[in-house]
């Protein structure tokens, strides 16, 4: 006798991807944050389903050694410090960024209502078994950037990781492996039109400020290189293309938030402003380091979520939510041992200016106290930032 559909029955996968066809060809994926983009699927609270995703570029970094470093030749005499010939990662320097991020969804959850929360539950997050790998990647000052991009004028370079069960390992960079916490690096609910409105003015401001910043400080809406996988009246696709949010920052409806433990365990607690509330997810994650040195801070993977999701009523209010709250996994890598980098909040790798409990400052120099170390082991400035990233 088969078992009832209450019991055992696999969980459904609302949202299907094809890792391996560019993300702009397919139904289900979106780039902007906006309103007016009507939910792709619908489930009940308490349901558990699955959701598929691209990873964030929609296939434009590739499995393949034009990684911006070669092999290392013999080491000098008079060094003994190994040398690397460097050459530019291609896809990652020409990386089309006004189609960034690619996103699932929306799903809208039935009686999510706005001033409701949306209490997600991570349940799982796993690369695409035929897709066992990912990436980092070093991105240039005028294309994305980074942390570092301005004082060590990066050139375009990746490392592909291969991955085995929760290990990952690169042949880029030898002698590493990490044990991933996979995760979303981007999640949330839709805008109402008076928050997107509110973001789109607040956001044109900071532009207005800073002129010419490279790298900008902020990405108004761009009609260029938006995508919406479904089919639209086209005054509404237009409206939508027009208007939409970029997906780099985090605001109050959660999206990029890059919290590495929001893993399998994870409950997420997200504001409701739109009928269904209607979640997006990707940016999906194999692993990713304490802060995001690098544009592509961590490594990179295409792979499949699996949600419960519940509403609570009037939840904005019982919660003061101004944006979200979020419960991290329990579930965390264990090391025998770990090597600590202080930072202060001196610009002891710089021109040695003291500042005043500048937390910023503090993190650059541990991070930088972290790379010198790297150095001395042989590992290249591009290959020591990506280390860093995971």
């Amino acid at each position: 006798m088969s078992a009832p559909k209450a019991y055992g029955a696999p969980h459904e996968t609302l949202i299907k991807v094809d890792p391996f066809v560019a993300a702009d060809k397919q139904h289900g994926l979106m780039n902007r944050w906006h309103p007016e983009i009507p939910p792709v699927v619908t489930v009940k609270p308490g349901e558990v389903f699955k959701i598929e995703t691209h990873e964030w570029t929609g296939g434009q970094i590739k499995n393949n050694d034009n990684v911006g470093l070669n092999s290392p030749v013999l080491p000098t005499p008079a060094t003994y410090e190994m040398i690397y010939v460097m050459t530019q990662a291609d896809d990652i320097a020409n990386v089309d960024l006004t189609k960034i991020h690619y996103l699932s969804g929306p799903i809208a959850v039935e009686t999510a209502e706005p001033g409701d929360a949306l209490l997600v539950e991570i349940l799982d997050v796993t690369p695409f078994p035929q897709m066992p790998w990912g990436y980092t990647g070093v991105f240039e000052l005028n294309n994305g950037g980074g942390l570092f991009s301005k004082e060590f004028d990066t050139k375009a370079a990746k490392a592909i990781w291969d991955f085995e069960g929760i290990y990952a390992s690169s042949r880029h960079i030898p002698g590493v492996r990490f044990a991933g916490i996979t995760h979303p690096g981007l999640i949330g609910t839709a805008p109402s039109a008076e928050l997107l409105k509110t973001w789109n003015e607040r956001e044109q401001g900071l532009i207005d400020l800073h002129p010419g910043c490279v790298p900008a400080v902020a990405l108004p809406p761009e009609s260029i290189g938006a995508y919406v996988g479904q089919e639209l009246p086209e005054d509404v696709r237009e409206r939508i293309y027009r208007e939409g949010a970029r997906t780099i920052p985090g605001r109050e409806h959660g999206g990029n938030c890059d919290i590495k433990n929001l893993s399998k365990g994870s409950k997420c607690y997200f504001p409701v402003y739109v009928p269904g509330a209607n979640l997006s997810v990707g940016d999906l994650h194999f692993s990713q380091g304490d802060g995001e040195l690098s544009f592509c801070g961590a490594i990179e993977m295409a792979g499949i979520i699996s949600f419960k999701c519940s509403v609570i009523k009037d939840g904005i209010k019982k919660f003061a939510l101004k944006q979200p709250i979020f419960l991290p996994s329990p579930i965390d890598p264990m090391y025998a041992q770990q090597i600590v980098f202080e930072g202060i909040s001196v610009d002891v790798h710089g021109d040695g200016k003291q500042y005043s409990m500048d937390a910023t400052v503090a993190y650059k120099q541990a991070a930088l106290n972290c790379m010198a170390y790297l150095k001395k082991l042989g590992y290249t400035r591009e290959q020591y930032i990506q280390i860093l990233l995971d």
